[in-house]
């Protein structure tokens, strides 16, 4: 299988560098591979939600953390891609990727570019989101 890029994402470290688009490392969820619904269970579990984020070969779980800035929310993301079955079907094995955090910008979308800042709140809760979605999937990871 092939992978198409999923989104192109430069690394920022745990210690959350500002100015360069966020790709939060040493987690403990990237690399970790397994059964979907075991990982539903789990990210649901976190307060992630995948609801209609997936194809049949990807799957992005949300969390969603609001902001008193006007028009702007944060979104803490989980990235996955099928390592065999289908998503569709769900009897996808999947292998997680790197989590990121973007900053949504209504009604334009969410951005993940380098003039971004994410307050220190922010990334602090990110951490702890990241920190209750590892320990729920290390239970089921395959690896």
């Amino acid at each position: 299988m092939q992978l198409i890029a999923i989104h192109t994402i430069i690394v920022l470290v745990r210690n959350f560098r500002w100015g360069e688009i966020m790709k939060i490392e040493g987690t403990g969820i990237e690399e970790s591979v397994l059964d979907l619904k075991p990982l539903d269970h789990a990210m649901e579990n976190a307060n992630f939600v995948r609801a209609g984020q997936w194809d049949y070969e990807r799957v992005t779980y949300d969390y969603k953390i609001g902001s008193q800035e006007k028009n702007i929310t944060y979104y803490v993301r989980v990235q996955g891609y099928a390592l065999e079955g289908d998503v569709d079907r769900g009897d996808a094995v999947i292998k997680l990727l790197t989590p990121i955090i973007g900053k949504h910008y209504y009604p334009h979308g969410i951005e993940y570019g380098e003039e971004e800042n994410f307050p220190e709140s922010v990334l602090q809760r990110a951490d702890q989101l990241l920190e209750k979605a590892s320990s729920n999937i290390k239970q089921f990871n395959k690896q």
